[in-house]
């Protein structure tokens, strides 16, 4: 008698579990799946909902009515059409994610993908194109992966939405953004990125995975716009939620 190709596939993986116990991608506590988080690390991390900056995506700590701003967006509108996160960037997020993006820990992906589904809630039929944000090659090369390319790619075929993972180029070689201060982010990105003709005319879901201060994602959705982007949608995985921008 043939086997079913998912009998197989599911037997497989049922090997794999006895052998190697799936384990908590943040604790390493032994878990039901390999893409489960123990309930002690999934407690302890916050995902952002309602109510929120139409623009920026930030939380407010109080009801707002639907469309209202922050007060950073009113001051000065970013260049994209909205921004949405799945997390608040705390320290256990933190973990989690640095875990994945400097520790070749690849495999959490599919543990972080739905939650990045979630976040993209109605946004997704306003969207043609999802591009990441890129890493120089120097970086790409130490690095041998780019964590947000691998998200985009993932999301592109949970949501059925194509991609185009090189649409973004990052043409210049920039300093670490982690430490700066936030006008020197905006220096250090400034005119770094370039975009390809096939962004041209499309709606585009920019995908990384920390929104800090906006710095890089700012410079990315201009020289997606200056390439005929129809507009920009910011997607990352967390956000940095500071309290002046609460409200």
């Amino acid at each position: 008698m043939l086997c079913d190709k998912r009998d197989m596939t599911a037997a497989f993986s049922g090997l794999v579990d006895f052998l190697l116990p799936p384990t908590c991608g943040s604790c390493r506590t032994q878990v039901e799946r390999t893409d489960a988080l123990c309930p002690s690390c999934w407690h302890k991390l916050s995902f952002i909902s309602t109510p929120y900056c139409a623009c920026c995506g930030v939380p407010f700590a109080v009801p707002t009515e639907a469309g209202s701003l922050c007060a950073v967006c009113l001051a000065e509108p970013p260049p994209w059409a909205s921004a949405r996160a799945a997390l608040v960037y705390d320290e256990a997020s933190r973990a989690l994610i640095g875990r994945f993006k400097y520790s070749d820990h690849t495999f959490l992906a599919p543990t972080l993908l739905p939650w990045l589904e979630r976040a993209v809630g109605e946004i997704r039929g306003e969207i043609d194109l999802i591009v990441p944000v890129p890493l120089h090659r120097y970086r790409l090369w130490r690095r041998r992966y780019n964590q947000s390319a691998l998200l985009a790619r993932l999301l592109s075929e949970r949501i059925s939405c194509p991609s185009a993972l090189q649409a973004l180029e990052r043409t210049r070689r920039t300093r670490p953004q982690v430490g700066l201060e936030a006008e020197e982010r905006k220096k250090n990105v400034k005119n770094a990125f370039a975009a390809k003709p096939d962004v041209k005319d499309k709606r585009i879901l920019l995908v990384d995975d920390v929104f800090t201060t906006g710095a890089t994602l700012s410079a990315c959705t201009k020289a997606l716009l200056k390439a005929g982007a129809k507009d920009v949608r910011v997607l990352t995985l967390a956000r940095v939620v500071r309290p002046e921008t609460l409200i």
